[in-house]
């Protein structure tokens, strides 16, 4: 299954290449044209991702909540927490991968 980002650099390329329409480029894809046309409202996480950062070496998601909140961060926790598990890759020293119990 192909996700919607690779769709819409499927479409972008048969028009450029191709020179074939919207519509038609929609339809070798498998697209919807809404889908192809959308763009996030969502404002840019960098300052919240960057802070996050600084705070994460020592702390749980759960804490950094709390400690945002404090300096009046408006976010919820459940963005907290995806902003977290992003910047928490495996192989990280830190974060949610190194604490977690892999089945032990």
């Amino acid at each position: 299954m192909v996700g919607p980002v690779a769709k819409r650099e499927a479409v972008a390329h048969l028009q450029a290449a191709k020179g074939l329409s919207e519509r038609r480029a929609c339809l070798i894809v498998g697209a919807e044209r809404t889908m192809i046309r959308y763009r996030s409202r969502r404002p840019s996480d960098r300052e919240l991702h960057d802070r996050l950062r600084d705070l994460t070496n020592t702390r749980r998601y759960r804490r950094l909540f709390v400690l945002l909140r404090r300096e009046g961060e408006p976010s919820g926790i459940n963005r907290i927490y995806r902003l977290y598990r992003e910047e928490s890759r495996p192989g990280s020293n830190c974060g949610w991968w190194a604490r977690r119990d892999f089945g032990k």
